[in-house]
């Protein structure tokens, strides 16, 4: 699974002017299944992103988790972060995850951060969405299972 993850001040998704899902100060994560992605890199995944020590101590450190700092989630699906750019200009997708699998392992990367005890929200798989969102540092990370940093 492949996910990118920035730190927030506040961030939402809105599905045709309607506001479907936010979050406070914590995580936006976008993530993406890919082709043959089990529960398992799910849970890699999560677990990842719950410890991940990215958040500012009393000192303006960043050596806190997201656990440590009571944050919240926005979970937001994007099959785009599968994007192969090596041929040409088009990207393809081909390595995305079906769409009913890519759908399950998202709601269940929600369902396990909710399982963590972190207040989550999500935005609606497959539809056209618009994410607005304080980037607070700003703080991007990409995280990929299939590689060595998640």
């Amino acid at each position: 699974m492949r996910a990118l993850i920035q730190r927030v001040s506040q961030a939402e998704v809105t599905v045709d002017g309607e506001r479907i899902g936010q979050c406070g100060a914590g995580l936006l994560i976008l993530v993406c299944a890919m082709q043959g992605d089990t529960e398992a890199e799910a849970a890699r995944l999560v677990a990842k992103i719950t410890k991940l020590r990215i958040f500012k101590d009393a000192a303006g450190k960043m050596n806190h988790s997201l656990l440590d700092v009571g944050g919240s989630a926005l979970v937001v699906s994007q099959f785009t972060l599968a994007a192969d750019t090596s041929r040409g200009n088009r990207p393809g997708f081909s390595s995305a995850a079906a769409p009913a699998e890519g759908e399950a392992l998202y709601l269940h990367v929600a369902s396990l951060l909710r399982g963590q005890g972190i207040a989550t929200e999500t935005g609606r798989f497959g539809a056209d969405m618009a994410v607005a969102l304080v980037n607070d540092g700003p703080v991007t990370i990409w995280l990929d299972t299939q590689s060595s940093n998640a």
